[in-house]
């Protein structure tokens, strides 16, 4: 008989990778606060309930978790009701984006009781997470990796061990989120030149696709959300909390931040603009008003 494994934080992207496990015969026992939002969705989906991370820990020995911040992250490995007061957890898979500083501190803590952490942050939003389509950037032990290298194959089309450190995985991860978000900025403020200047977006789109100048953007960001108005899942705010974790991890090593900051700058006038509620496409809304154009939802 399979043994269970514990999966806590069942959001946005947590719930489809949970139900990836679960369609692939794994026994997958969650937990989130918000129980009375997904409780429900998720027993019908063949998962078991845990009212709490301790209480899920004490009978998996594997826990992975999808949360939304640093603090939600530390407040489930160790803090009151959370992974060290259960008996069972021995090694802990953590798919949030938290940053290697919190990364490091989490696997120290918890490799004094003997639990082996692997950061193993996703890249590919909810759809990706849907389809089972996400890369899985992962650090840690390596052996810890083999072990449970099956599961994150289930909910990761890409699955890369980057190295043995802890923080790792997170400060890849970081990388890619940073980059993809000024090539978003970058490209949206490149379309609102040509628009102006009387070329058609999807041409200009096809362009750059066949061109030196494509991007995630260009293939799919902007024609898929920007262009027709759509948000992409993934929200403003948690962006910019990526964007300045990776801008804090570069300045610690003295790499200068220019484009990091410029970006930034970006994301946090947009916040300021339009709140916290806001899509990452959202941002598209900003630059479109500086130059005076339309930008998001110009073309179906």
């Amino acid at each position: 008989m399979q043994s269970e494994v514990g999966f806590v934080g069942l959001g946005n992207m947590g719930m489809p990778m949970a139900r990836r496990l679960l369609e692939h015969g794994v026994a997958v026992v969650g937990c989130d606060t918000r129980a009375n939002e997904v409780k429900s969705a998720f027993v019908d989906a063949g998962g078991r309930w845990a009212d709490s991370a301790a209480e899920l820990a004490s009978s998996c020995t594997t826990v992975l978790a999808s949360l939304p911040t640093p603090a939600a992250v530390e407040a489930i490995a160790f803090g009151p009701g959370g992974l060290l007061e259960g008996a069972a957890v021995k090694t802990f898979i953590d798919l949030s984006t938290t940053g290697p500083r919190v990364a490091r501190e989490v696997a120290d803590k918890l490799a004094a009781r003997h639990i082996d952490v692997l950061d193993a942050p996703v890249s590919g939003g909810v759809h990706g997470a849907s389809r089972g389509g996400l890369t899985v950037m992962v650090s840690g032990p390596r052996a810890a990796f083999v072990q449970a290298e099956h599961l994150l194959r289930m909910i990761g089309k890409n699955v890369f061990y980057v190295g043995a450190e802890a923080g790792m995985g997170q400060l890849m991860k970081l990388i890619n989120n940073l980059l993809s978000a000024t090539a978003l900025a970058a490209t949206c403020e490149a379309l609102c030149v040509g628009i102006k200047g009387g070329l058609d977006p999807r041409t200009m789109l096809s362009v750059l696709n066949a061109s030196t100048g494509n991007s995630s953007a260009t293939q799919h960001k902007v024609p898929e959300c920007v262009l027709p108005g759509r948000p992409i899942g993934f929200s403003l705010d948690l962006s910019l909390k990526d964007i300045t974790l990776c801008i804090e991890a570069g300045e610690a090593m003295q790499v200068p931040m220019w484009s990091g900051n410029t970006t930034r700058q970006i994301w946090r006038h947009a916040l300021a603009s339009g709140g916290p509620d806001q899509d990452m496409m959202d941002v598209a809304h900003c630059i479109e008003q500086w130059a005076h154009v339309k930008l998001y939802g110009a073309a179906p």
